[in-house]
């Protein structure tokens, strides 16, 4: 039987043969993730099965989104997941000022490699599809028995195959890819679906590329995003983790429910208006229409706060000023990503041109803080949603794009080309 990426890593990890899409199969677990919103919850349903986690050095629990803690039930959450993974002795504990976003400091920090299965209590767990790994967010409940027994049932994907040909144009990145993509098949395009990404133009692509294209697969409706193991990936591996890894590469002759070719070299700058993150249009087509003026600006997340994300925006912002009226927060990823920032001189570059330099944190992504939204305010973000509400009143406005268009419109008060920065 023929099998893709991810059919492969399910049937391995299932202990058989071969699985086809459908099929309901028992997996074992490499890696079990949960933050300062899903762990608390989490805790209790774990405590009704289990007195001890199923292996201390596969349970990761990460404070990221309400932290620093805004308020005392952020702080009270916070301090449940702290002490039940110092009470566990889970191996990687997490803590505020030494970790960062999820879903940037598991690979960071070696926690996840190719050829696992990953599950984490947060819907952009599929970023870590970028190193070949099956990675997939599901609910507290399955958190809790992921964590107690190292094992959780799954409906086996059917896939789309997603064939990338060409090189990306300047100021093009991993995050115009996906919203192309995004707006091509629609938000519910791939519905429990892998979506596998092959082809030639994978080697254009950096890894902070591949984690942004990856981290968005749910924002179509894929259960999973995932990439082929290539000499980028194991370079990557082989500087942040000692763990074995397993590359699994789809049969030539595997099932896909559809193949769909992208020509890397014709995507454009693209913005997602609101209020989907298929809502695509290109930076031409918003170039003739009327300027759409901004209020806010913000730069990182686990979709867009990795080190090449910040030299981007940096490399546009050097020199220029942040336009009045408008405020830009830069959140680097990890506490890692943060120090260079300061070793390279973009966060000065930042402060000078008037940006909020910040540490790491999820808050203005989900409307938690450092970053909330006044009713009628307008946002251009390079996070991954733009739902009604999501980063504050539900008469914001949020605005998704690249770091290279986040920086110029910051630059130029409305959503502005980075190609024609300096006109």
């Amino acid at each position: 039987m023929s099998m893709t990426m991810t059919q492969k890593i399910l049937a391995d990890h299932a202990g058989m043969q071969e699985v086809v899409a459908g099929q309901l199969i028992e997996a074992k677990l490499d890696v079990v993730m949960a933050n300062d919103i899903t762990g608390p919850m989490a805790l209790p349903i774990f405590k009704q099965m289990a007195d001890k986690v199923f292996d201390k050095d596969k349970v990761v629990l990460v404070p990221d989104h309400f932290t620093p803690n805004k308020d005392i039930k952020s702080a009270e959450n916070s301090k449940a997941i702290r002490e039940f993974s110092l009470n566990q002795c889970l191996t990687h504990h997490m803590e505020q000022g030494k970790c960062g976003v999820e879903h940037a400091i598991l690979p960071e920090k070696g926690i996840v490699v190719a050829g696992e299965c990953i599950i984490g209590a947060d819907s952009h767990t599929c970023t870590y599809g970028a190193l070949g790994a099956f990675s997939t967010g599901v609910g507290t409940t399955d958190i809790a028995t992921g964590m107690a027994t190292g094992e959780l049932w799954f409906k086996v994907p059917s896939a789309i195959k997603f064939v990338l040909k060409g090189k990306l144009q300047p100021y093009v990145s991993g995050k115009d890819v996906i919203l192309h993509i995004i707006g091509q098949i629609g938000v519910d395009g791939a519905l429990y679906k892998s979506m596998e990404f092959v082809g030639e133009g994978v080697a254009e692509l950096s890894m902070d590329d591949r984690f942004t294209i990856c981290n968005m697969a749910i924002e179509a409706g894929a259960k999973n995003g995932i990439f082929p193991v290539d000499d980028k990936t194991r370079e990557y591996m082989q500087k942040h983790s000692k763990k074995v890894y397993k590359e699994y590469v789809a049969d030539e002759d595997a099932i896909y429910d559809e193949v769909i070719e992208i020509d890397l070299s014709k995507i454009m700058p693209t913005v997602a208006f609101p209020h989907l993150p298929g809502n695509a249009h290109t930076m031409d087509e918003i170039n003739n229409e009327e300027k759409i003026y901004i209020d806010q600006v913000v730069i990182g997340s686990c979709t867009n706060g990795r080190m090449s994300d910040l030299r981007k925006a940096a490399a546009i912002l050097k020199g220029k000023k942040v336009a009045d009226r408008v405020r830009v927060m830069v959140v680097p990823a990890t506490q890692k990503i943060f120090v260079e920032c300061i070793r390279e001189g973009l966060a000065e570059i930042f402060v000078e041109a008037g940006c909020a330099f910040n540490t790491p944190s999820c808050g203005p992504c989900m409307g938690g803080h450092m970053g909330v939204m006044a009713k009628g305010e307008k946002c251009v973000s390079t996070t991954n949603r733009n739902f009604v509400g999501r980063m504050g009143d539900t008469e914001a406005l949020i605005y998704l794009a690249s770091p290279e268009v986040a920086a110029a419109s910051a630059i130029a008060g409305y959503i502005a080309d980075p190609r024609k920065v300096g006109e």
